[in-house]
């Protein structure tokens, strides 16, 4: 198999499956995290220790590199894979902008909505010079966790996986470079497609904010997508995904709706968006979050749900669904996820037209 040098920034559940996963498959890993003592045992043993269902994969995964210093992490890396949550992707690229090296491919996992954009935005305040390629896939390839310091467990890796660059032209690329151990990654078309098709943006922020007296009273302690998609939640959950499939028309994209979704993803179908969710038995057990200070108001609604309403506001859709949930969101966190999210302003799109904008996602920025 071939080999390359891979960096994975951020040693969360994602972060550890994938390192302990590329080393299984005998690439050259090194693990960055800001906090040493994160992965204090991981360095002292020089590895992670990956499980996952028969025929998965296992064992324990060789880390050549574990740091706390970005430049050691960089240094001659030549895939970056950025595994945070997407509300660092700005942190972490002023972190590496003084850093990255010309040739080098970072990949976002997920972008959420508009990552890639907000990051070369970041890079390009930074002064960044470095030629590198920039991607970010759909959603993150894994569904895993944590089991200790220096364990991770992966539980399912999809199937299939949209990647798009930035600009489109270098996807190919990236495919490229990975498909030696990612094959499951497949063209995305462009960002905006990726973006679009964010579906933790429609399902994470109005289902946590429109059960928030059951989440306080139970500690979460109900089946969030069976007991929290009432008939009524679901209309409304129905309403924020059809804003956002108007968003994507506007824009020339065809994005696929929740109902499409569900049944591409889980094989399920239903007359509403309703019937559908209550036929997914994979959701079965699945319990809510056990706080509303979670990650899919306060990562959800800043990185995904801003950056959308904010292109329905440019091109001249009704975002009326989302924008309260965005306003409710930021009363139940006494915060302004407005000012602090991506709006077309931080991203430096916000007065392109409809063909600036595609140009600029497809051609790159030579191409306004």
């Amino acid at each position: 198999m071939t080999t390359k040098k891979f960096t994975i920034i951020g040693a969360g559940n994602g972060g550890k499956a994938m390192a302990a996963h590329l080393a299984i498959m005998g690439q050259e890993v090194c693990l960055y995290n800001r906090t040493f003592n994160h992965i204090e045992v991981i360095a002292r043993r020089g590895g992670i220790e990956l499980e996952s269902p028969p025929g998965g994969p296992q064992g324990f995964g060789q880390v050549n590199k574990v740091t706390d210093d970005i430049q050691k992490a960089l240094m001659d890396t030549e895939v970056i894979m950025v595994v945070v949550p997407s509300s660092g992707h700005s942190d972490v690229a002023q972190l590496v902008a003084p850093h990255l090296q010309d040739g080098q491919i970072i990949i976002l996992h997920p972008g959420r909505t508009c990552g890639t954009i907000e990051f070369r935005a970041v890079l390009n305040r930074c002064g960044c010079e470095a030629q590198i390629v920039l991607a970010e896939a759909e959603t993150f390839i894994y569904a895993s966790r944590s089991e200790g310091p220096s364990q991770a467990r992966i539980f399912r890796i999809k199937e299939a996986v949209p990647l798009a660059a930035l600009p489109a032209r270098d996807t190919p690329r990236v495919l490229e470079a990975i498909e030696h151990v990612y094959p499951q990654f497949i063209d995305g078309i462009n960002v905006l497609q990726t973006g679009l098709n964010n579906m933790g943006a429609v399902f994470h922020p109005a289902l946590t904010i429109l059960n928030a007296g059951r989440i306080e009273s139970t500690r979460g302690d109900f089946q969030f997508y069976v007991d929290g998609v009432t008939p009524s939640v679901a209309k409304v959950l129905e309403t924020v995904d059809r804003e956002r499939v108007t968003i994507a028309s506007a824009l020339g994209i065809r994005a696929r709706t929740a109902m499409e979704w569900l049944q591409l993803a889980y094989n399920v179908r239903g007359e509403t968006l309703y019937d559908a969710v209550q036929n997914q038995t994979g959701y079965f057990g699945i319990n809510a979050p056990s706080t509303l200070q979670h990650r899919y108001i306060s990562e959800d609604v800043p990185m995904s749900l801003v950056p959308i309403a904010a292109l329905g506001e440019r091109y001249g859709v009704s975002v009326n669904a989302i924008n309260s949930i965005i306003r409710l969101g930021c009363i139940l966190h006494s915060t302004d996820y407005w000012r602090k999210g991506r709006t077309l302003k931080k991203l430096g799109i916000r007065d392109l037209s409809v063909g600036e904008l595609t140009r600029y996602v497809m051609e790159g920025e030579e191409a306004l």
